[in-house]
C-alpha cells in the first residue's frame, strides 16, 4: 500500500505533539514494512522542517529530517502536477492541490492528514491518522 503523508502528520512527529504522535508514529513506522510505501511531497517536507526548527533549532530540525528522509520517499512536484492543480476548478488552495497531484502520479492510493476538509476534492481516500490506526491496526 502506498501511503501519502500530508505535513501536519510530519510536524506532530517531527515535534513529539501529543496526543496526534501517538497515531503519526505508528504510520511513520510502516516505512519499515514490505506492505507498505510512505511518501511525502518536497513541499511538505519544507513545511515540517519549518516547524521543526521553530521548535528544535536548525541543527536538531536538520537531524530529524534527514531520519525522516531516510524512510519516506518523496514525490515529484513537476510542470504536469503543477499545471493538474492548477486547471482543477474545485482546488482553492495550491498547496493542497500540489499534494494531491503528486500522490496521485507517485500511485498513492490514499492521503492522510489531520486537515481532511483540506482535501475535499479528492477521489483518492482520505483519513486522518487516528481513523487510519483504527481501520488498518484495529485500535
Amino acid at each position: 500500500m502506498k501511503i501519502f503523508i500530508d505535513a501536519n502528520i510530519l510536524v506532530s512527529v517531527l515535534n513529539h505533539e501529543y496526543p496526534l504522535f501517538n497515531y503519526s508514529s505508528r504510520i511513520l513506522s510502516l516505512a519499515d514494512s514490505p506492505n507498505y510505501q510512505i511518501f511525502t511531497s518536497p513541499i511538505c517536507l519544507a513545511i515540517a522542517f519549518y516547524f521543526s526548527e521553530k521548535k528544535s533549532g536548525r541543527k536538531l530540525a536538520k537531524k530529524k529530517l534527514e531520519v525522516l528522509c531516510d524512510k519516506v520517499k518523496s514525490t515529484l512536484v513537476d510542470q504536469e502536477i503543477v499545471q493538474s492543480a492548477i486547471h482543477n476548478p474545485k482546488i482553492l488552495d495550491f498547496e493542497d492541490g500540489l499534494e494531491y497531484y503528486s500522490a496521485i502520479h507517485s500511485g498513492c492510493g490514499i492521503i492522510l492528514t489531520e486537515d481532511k476538509t483540506d482535501f475535499y476534492f479528492a477521489e483518492l481516500p482520505v483519513l486522518n491518522s487516528q481513523e487510519f490506526v483504527r481501520r488498518y491496526f484495529g485500535k
